[in-house]
């Protein structure tokens, strides 16, 4: 009788210990190993580069019609690069993985060959395997582009055009549109998060330095840095506003 309660202890061990490790699973190692490739990314975006177009349009002075897009687009051969840390929120589902590289002389993808004399970059980036808590990493995934436009606006310029009717003295038609099309790199990370309604913002910079071999020419009289603001949001209530305002 004893043997058989000894055989019944261990099976039921055996068993609940099968089932702590089915109830682990393999979320936590998705959500890492896709903050890892996130991470990886903002690495070669900063410092290899990447290629930004965007188009902003504003007719008859109504936000409402508002229409702005941006695209970016990178592709690098990359060795070096060192995953820092990694942390793992259970609760949430969201990973947070920060990167680094060391770099001396390296080809950027406009194919310019650099040498930064091995200083040392640090990104980093967010995952989840839950849709659910996908909207604030989107947010900032959002205000990091938008970031890296404000940073292209700044420094290598955009083109605007506009056009204006007055019929009677009376506005009629009142078109805005700008352009970006530009490559950025060396980019580095100055602060990032949420506000207080969820809002994500990115802020990046630019060394002076770093920004005369973007433009190939020296830059006179400007600060050490130059740091834009990224705007990124979780809920789309503009649409809403939008429609509204058309109707």
């Amino acid at each position: 009788m004893k043997k058989v309660c000894l055989l019944l202890v261990a099976a039921l061990g055996f068993t609940l210990l099968v089932s702590g490790h089915a109830l682990a699973g393999n979320k936590k190692i998705m959500s890492t190993r896709a903050a890892k490739v996130a991470a990886e990314r903002a690495i070669v975006e900063s410092i290899y580069g990447l290629k930004i177009r965007a188009t902003e349009q504003v007719q008859d002075m109504v936000a409402a019609s508002f229409e702005g897009k941006t695209e970016t687009k990178t592709e690098a051969q990359v060795t070096g690069i060192k995953i820092e840390e990694v942390t793992y929120d259970e609760e949430k589902d969201v990973a947070k993985a920060t990167a680094s590289v060391v770099l001396d002389t390296f080809t950027n993808i406009d194919g310019i060959e650099m040498n930064l004399g091995g200083k040392v970059f640090r990104r980093v980036g967010f995952a989840t395997s839950t849709p659910a808590q996908a909207g604030p990493l989107k947010a900032m995934r959002a205000a990091e582009v938008d970031a890296y436009k404000q940073l292209a606006k700044t420094i290598v310029g955009f083109t605007l055009e506009s056009q204006t009717t007055v019929e009677n003295f009376m506005l009629t038609s009142d078109v805005i549109k700008t352009k970006v099309l530009a490559t950025m790199y060396l980019a580095e990370l100055a602060d990032y998060g949420w506000d207080e309604k969820g809002d994500a913002f990115v802020k990046l910079r630019l060394n002076t330095r770093d920004i005369g071999q973007i433009l190939g020419q020296a830059v006179v009289g400007a600060e050490e840095f130059i740091e834009v603001e990224g705007m990124g949001a979780e809920k789309d209530d503009y649409s809403q506003a939008a429609k509204s305002g058309k109707k």
